[in-house]
């Protein structure tokens, strides 16, 4: 169904990416140090979804509305970089040592995993990223177009998280170490505060 050959390259370059730091990246480090593993983990698995979501829009082409309508480009670029200042003003008010027991595990959690699609849904820099990549490992003469976006949609999705959420897990081990002094834990709040401020803005300083 696939070109082997395109799809071979695609695995190199979609590792590649996926390796490269970046605003997802930074965003589950910052969830793992404020919320533990499990919501580093969890994150991961939000923007993991959030990624295949866009793979399905590419394949029907819905992406192609920022070209007629590029006002919708802006309007989303405007209430991503909203809804992350929105989580940066919760960290840095933030003055609570977050639990390890089970009071941690629920709702907290389920907020982790939205918290990292919404923001992966709401740039629309990640939508045009997947209508121009995408495409290029994409071979018509094979038939099954849709088949084989759904492939590489798939793939980019796992390997994704299979960086991403090893990256959440790393850093919620190392923020649960260090979050026994509150001290240290209040920084970790400013920390996470700081890089969705800085992600803020740099989505909506971002030009087309």
């Amino acid at each position: 169904m696939v070109d082997t050959s395109l799809y071979a390259a695609f695995l190199v370059a979609g590792f590649a990416l996926c390796v490269t730091p970046g605003p997802d990246m930074m965003f589950i480090v910052a969830m793992g140090g404020r919320g533990g593993p499990a919501a580093g983990v969890l994150a991961a698995l939000g923007v993991a979804f959030a990624m295949l979501v866009h793979a399905v829009a590419a394949m029907l082409g819905l992406s192609a509305l920022f070209t007629t309508l590029p006002t919708l480009y802006h309007v989303l670029r405007w209430m991503g970089a909203a809804y992350l200042l929105y989580l940066a003003v919760k960290a840095f008010r933030d003055r609570a040592v977050p639990d390890e027991g089970p009071a941690a595990v629920g709702p907290g959690l389920r907020r982790a995993f939205w918290q990292g699609a919404l923001t992966n849904l709401l740039n629309p820099k990640v939508i045009l990223f997947n209508v121009a990549f995408l495409p290029q490992f994409v071979n018509p003469e094979l038939g099954h177009v849709t088949g084989q976006f759904m492939i590489l949609g798939a793939s980019m999705t796992i390997m994704g998280f299979a960086v991403d959420g090893s990256i959440g897990l790393l850093s919620g081990r190392l923020s649960a170490l260090l979050r026994r002094s509150r001290r240290v834990a209040r920084g970790l709040n400013v920390f996470s505060g700081t890089v969705f401020a800085g992600l803020a803005l740099r989505l909506a300083a971002s030009p087309k």
